[in-house]
């Protein structure tokens, strides 16, 4: 559960419209936009690196064409077949 608390923050108008603008592009809203920044900014300050994931993307063009409009269920025990799932 996550525990939040209002507050007020003094944003110069300029800066604010361009976040607005980039959470609008974004689709995202500028309070996500500033938790990153302090999540950021924290991290940088606490010498505590921020997690990134790994780039794990693969070539390829996704499923095989038999199982792109198949069912979660039938994926999945495929998935698990021969691992007693």
């Amino acid at each position: 559960m996550c525990v939040c608390m209002k507050t007020t923050v003094e944003i110069p108008d300029a800066l604010l419209t361009e976040a607005k603008q980039l959470a609008a592009s974004q689709q995202t809203t500028v309070r996500a936009l500033i938790e990153q920044g302090l999540h950021r900014v924290l991290a940088e300050r606490t010498g505590r690196a921020a997690h990134r994931l790994r780039h794990a993307s693969f070539a390829g063009e996704g499923l095989q064409r038999d199982m792109r409009e198949g069912a979660w269920e039938r994926l999945r025990e495929l998935a698990y077949e021969g691992r007693g799932g």
